[in-house]
Formats: C-alpha cells, sequence, structure tokens
C-alpha cells in the first residue's frame, strides 16, 4: 500500500510512530511521512537538523517532508503557536509538497495536540484516501484534567472540534480500551473504533547485551533505587511523588531518580529544595531513548504517575509498555487502566493517584521484599508484555485494518 504519515512529530525527536514507519516499510509498503521541524521536547529546533536539513529527509526507507512551525518553546503562548503553526503551514503546504502523489490510505498519529489531525484530513479529501487516526491523547477530557483549558464554554468548543475531526475518520484507532465511550460520544459511529494500544519499543525487546551500567548512576549504588523515566510534566503529578518520598526521607537507603525532562521541571527542582529531599530526590536530565535499558536496568523500582483525573484512569502511559519488557519491578500511582495492567501483570503494587502515603507504603513494601521476589515480579511483568504488547501482532493487525478501509473507500488520485 502507499501511505501517507502525518504526524506532527517524528524522528528525531522519540515517539513510536518511528518504528511504526520503520516497520511498515520493513513489510513492502511505500511510506511518506509529512511532519515539522523536530524541537520536541526542548522546545527548540533541533540543532542538528539547523545545520543540515536534508539530513533528515529520508527515515527508515520512508520519505520525510516537512513544513514549517513554530517551536515549541516553554511557555503557554509559545505551545498554542507551535499547535497552530503545524496547522497552518501543513494545510497551506502539505498539498504543494505531496503534488502529484496518490495514497491508499493516510494514518494520523494523533498525541496532543488532536489539531494536527487538520492537515490530515484536508489531504483525505485531497486525495480521496481513508484515514485512519491513532488516538492516543483524549480531548477535551485531557485539557480539562491538567487546567489548560476549564471554562466550560470552551471544552464545550474544543468538544465539537473533536467531534468535526473523528466524523471525518474511517477508523480511529484507542490506545486503551477506556477510550472507546469517549471517542464513540464524539464521533456517533461505535463501529470504527478500534483497540490499538502501544507496543514494546525495539530497544526493549532483547534484554542480553545490556550497555555497562550509565555512570550516571555510580553516585547512588547501594542504594534502592525508585526510577521515573520520561517527561515532567502537570500530568505525572509530582508534588504527590515528592510528598512520598518525604515519608520515607527517614529511609537513608533510598534514592529517587528521575530521568528525563519537561515544562515542569524548574517548579520539581524548586520543591525538592522547599522539602529539603535534594538528598534523597536527583534530577538526572534527559537521555537517549537508546540509553533507556542501561538505566532501567539499575533500577530497584520503575515509578510511574498519573495525576488522579477520569481521563487519566482512562489512559496507560506509554512507559508502563517500556516498563514491563525492562524486566524490573513497577510501583505506579494511578487509577483505572494504568494500574490494573500493573496488577494484573504482577510486576508490582499500584497505589491510587495522587496518594503520597499508599505511594510510600508501596515502595516500602518493595523494599522489603526479598531479592528473589523482586526478581520474579519484573520477569512476570516481561512475560505479560511480550505476550499482550507484541509489536509485529499490533503493526499486522493495523496492515489489516488499513488494506480494509482502503478497500472499502474510492480510489486513491
Amino acid at each position: 500500500m502507499r501511505i501517507l504519515v502525518v504526524s506532527q512529530y517524528f524522528w528525531p525527536e522519540s515517539f513510536r510512530v518511528n518504528e511504526l514507519v520503520e516497520q511498515l516499510v520493513a513489510r513492502g509498503h511505500d511510506l511518506t511521512v509529512l511532519t515539522g521541524r523536530p524541537n520536541y521536547p526542548d522546545g527548540e529546533v533541533f540543532a542538528d537538523f539547523r545545520a543540515d536539513p536534508a539530513r533528515f529527509g529520508r527515515y527508515g526507507g520512508a520519505r520525510v517532508l516537512r513544513v514549517p512551525l513554530k517551536p515549541r518553546g516553554r511557555s503557554s503562548l509559545r505551545l498554542v503557536w507551535n499547535y497552530w503553526s503545524f496547522v497552518f503551514w501543513g494545510c497551506l503546504l502539505g498539498p504543494w509538497l505531496l503534488r502529484g502523489q496518490r495514497f491508499d490510505a493516510i494514518f494520523c498519529f494523533e498525541t496532543s495536540p488532536i489539531t494536527s489531525a487538520f492537515p490530515a484530513l484536508l489531504l483525505r479529501r485531497i486525495k480521496r484516501a481513508p484515514i485512519a487516526l491513532w488516538v492516543l491523547d483524549l480531548w477535551p477530557d485531557t485539557l480539562s484534567a491538567v487546567g489548560v483549558v476549564r471554562a466550560p464554554w470552551m471544552l464545550s468548543a474544543v468538544g465539537q472540534m473533536v467531534a468535526f475531526i473523528y466524523r471525518r475518520c474511517d477508523l480511529i484507532l484507542a490506545q486503551s480500551r477506556a477510550f472507546f465511550a469517549p471517542i464513540e460520544r464524539w464521533s456517533g459511529d461505535p463501529g470504527k473504533t478500534r483497540y490499538f494500544p502501544q507496543w514494546v519499543e525495539s530497544v526493549f525487546e532483547d534484554p542480553s547485551g545490556l550497555a555497562a551500567p550509565p555512570p550516571e548512576l555510580a553516585p547512588y549504588a547501594g542504594s534502592f533505587k525508585v526510577m521515573f523515566a520520561g517527561n515532567i510534566g502537570e500530568a505525572q503529578d509530582f508534588p504527590a511523588v515528592l510528598a512520598a518520598a518525604a515519608h520515607l526521607r527517614h529511609r537513608t537507603d533510598i534514592c529517587w531518580l528521575i530521568v528525563g525532562d519537561g515544562r515542569a521541571a524548574p517548579a520539581v527542582r524548586a520543591e525538592i529544595e522547599r522539602l529539603d529531599l535534594g538528598g534523597r530526590v536527583h534530577l538526572l536530565g534527559r537521555h537517549p531513548l537508546e540509553r533507556m535499558p542501561a538505566f532501567f536496568a539499575e533500577a530497584d523500582a520503575l515509578l510511574v504517575s498519573l495525576k488522579r483525573e477520569p481521563i487519566f484512569a482512562m489512559t496507560v502511559p506509554g512507559k508502563v509498555q517500556s516498563y514491563l519488557a525492562a524486566g524490573r519491578p513497577i510501583v505506579a500511582m494511578l487509577d483505572g487502566e494504568g494500574a490494573r495492567i500493573v496488577e494484573e501483570s504482577g510486576a508490582g503494587y499500584a497505589a491510587p493517584a495522587g496518594d503520597a502515603a499508599a505511594l510510600a507504603r508501596a515502595v516500602g513494601r518493595l523494599m522489603d521484599q526479598p531479592a528473589p521476589a523482586r526478581q520474579a515480579m519484573g520477569q512476570a511483568g516481561r512475560a505479560y508484555a511480550m505476550r499482550e504488547f507484541d509489536r509485529a501482532a499490533l503493526v499486522s493487525a493495523l496492515e489489516r485494518w488499513l488494506a480494509e478501509v482502503a478497500g472499502s473507500s474510492e480510489p486513491a488520485t
């Protein structure tokens, strides 16, 4: 099939859509990617890309076409500009960059913002090709949960925009089974939603041949290491995480390691200082995805957290699959689907979202387990991940669904 992928985010930014493109090309499909200039998560266009944009014109055998966009920066205003600049330039330049090309299907990668679907919808109309939208972030629910939008009339307006987008999609892929009801409420058609969770990333598939322990972790040798990896944002509820660390400040054998960066990082640093947790909680900065297996292998527990909000109870953070595959015990502070997976897999313990005391108890309980019991938890989690989130099986399902919608649509033109 000739497949167009529309995504505001793409390599060299680290998202699963990169692996999806590689996999589809490897299976013989002809892939073209329409995306923007890489600037996530630091908010500035990558220096390597600025120096030589032509070097980023192909990825995994796919052609990559890029439109201008405003880098997301660190302010809310810059972020809004970033969102709408991709819509503007994607709709204005996308049809020109893709002129004369035919496609059998369009795949749209939709993590925030959902507005990134607008160029895909325009191209659906121009190319007369069906569109599949992979929903990783539910709007308007997420906007309300993180406090970006609170006014009921604005949430209603965003909801109408979401309905407009969903109703023009031929296939909607939900990252969580709990997403089905909200998606179907806005789409009005339960028949076009499919379950398509995030898979285990390739760097975590083979635990053999790990790199040497990261030197960044050397100062914490001998401590029980609770490690959080990923975005440091409002949704991750770091105030509650740090409150849990404060509950356990008397345990001199524990350290909390935060591997990542994000818009809330300055506030987290300030809260660590305010709570006098500098000797217990350490921010190690962002590191390439390829190094994460080595970081995870040295952790005694991997931490995942989300705020107490109905939308987050429906969400399965992408790091859950990576954590499970890493074969290390997990401590979770979240509700709903994510907590269910952690507990069902036998990989660790889940505390209710926002409950710092319960998280502290879960960490203490894990610390008190003998090493063989913790190892068994990690092994159970890895087995569950390989069974439930197998990348090859999921990509095969996507191939089948795209072929079905392509076969039932008007011919590409």
